[in-house]
């Protein structure tokens, strides 16, 4: 059991992603305190601030590194400086927390396995869209329940918008974001994980191509993949196509097959049918039903922050972290090229 006296210091280095006001809600959700954060872009530091005032700013990031009390240090950097942070970080004797993609190449993936288990710090990765995603939660237990029987196959669909006015330089350079597979992939192939059971997995097939944006060379705005493991099948497909008509970022989608039955998750939206996010279909032997998960808890924060106190591996293994990052490594590597 963790110490419920004992508060989990973290700091933040890097917020060129929106996504660092999620990672940081969940942890304070969770009970702990938000500390310091160091940032080179005074702008994104001006808003990122007044959201959280309670964390002190630092001019240089060995502030936060040096600093015994602090414990996790969280990022959402430029993609392709994710890695090399949180080796540093690990080296520092602190665990590390990042956005995804957590690594942009499969050289930055070996080295951080390598650190990892020399220093045995924690080494997560948010994968939100799991994890920061209630129906998705509520999925993984009607798997763990037996509710469709042996599951099968995923197929992950992850449309995302391109707001190409507010997109960064970086957002457009592969060798900065690492191409469409590698910088949102790894979301499906973790869940492709997470429900299959599966701990070992290889790549069959990927593609990927830019159909929309030829302004643009290096951004690849299609992406698709095949896996399979020791524990099911998975199909993936990305894309930054998602229209203006549409209510929010993506419609994004997973269907779990399995022996038994099959569920079917609209992540944020329910297309001309029930409002808002979060639905749940589930279709088995005897019936089909609909499940609202919205009051479904998140679990992620608290155990990672349990895993900080105990040494312990509640919110998902390190091999599981990796092994997602992995694959969608992998099938950025290997990708056909078809535009």
């Amino acid at each position: 059991m963790s110490d419920t006296h004992q508060k989990v210091r973290f700091a933040v280095i890097g917020i060129n992603h929106g996504h660092i006001y999620g990672q940081v809600n969940l942890l304070l959700r969770a009970g702990a305190e938000f500390v310091a954060v160091y940032a080179k872009e005074l702008d994104l530091l001006e808003g990122f601030t007044k959201t959280f005032p309670q964390a002190q700013v630092v001019a240089d990031p060995r502030q936060i590194l040096e600093d015994p009390s602090i414990q996790l240090v969280v990022s959402a950097g430029i993609p392709k400086e994710r890695a090399p942070l949180g080796i540093t970080v690990m080296q520092h004797g602190k665990d590390y927390m990042s956005d995804k993609p957590g690594f942009t190449t499969l050289d930055q993936l070996a080295e951080a396995r390598k650190v990892q288990q020399e220093t045995g710090q924690i080494y997560s990765i948010c994968y939100s869209e799991h994890f920061e995603n209630q129906s998705t939660v509520k999925a993984g237990e009607l798997v763990a329940q037996g509710r469709i029987g042996k599951v099968v196959q995923t197929v992950g669909l992850g449309p995302h918008r391109t707001n190409l006015p507010t997109r960064p330089a970086w957002f457009f350079v592969k060798e900065q974001y690492g191409g469409i597979i590698t910088d949102i992939g790894s979301h499906q192939f973790e869940q492709f994980l997470f429900f299959t059971g599966s701990t070992e997995a290889e790549v069959i097939s990927s593609t990927v191509g830019n159909y929309k944006h030829p302004q643009y060379p290096e951004l690849e705005d299609f992406g698709q993949a095949v896996v399979h493991g020791n524990g099911g099948n998975g199909y993936v497909r990305l894309d930054w196509y998602t229209p203006d008509g549409l209510s929010t970022w993506g419609d994004g989608r997973l269907t779990i097959l399995g022996t038994e039955g099959f569920i079917e998750l609209r992540k944020y939206v329910d297309i001309a049918g029930k409002p808002g996010g979060n639905h749940l279909f589930v279709v088995d032997q005897k019936g089909t039903e609909y499940i609202d998960c919205n009051e479904v808890f998140l679990p992620y924060g608290s155990q990672l922050i349990n895993d900080i106190l105990n040494r312990t591996e509640t919110a998902m293994t390190q091999a599981h972290c990796f092994l997602a990052s992995e694959l969608a490594l992998k099938a950025e590597a290997q990708a056909l090229r078809l535009d």
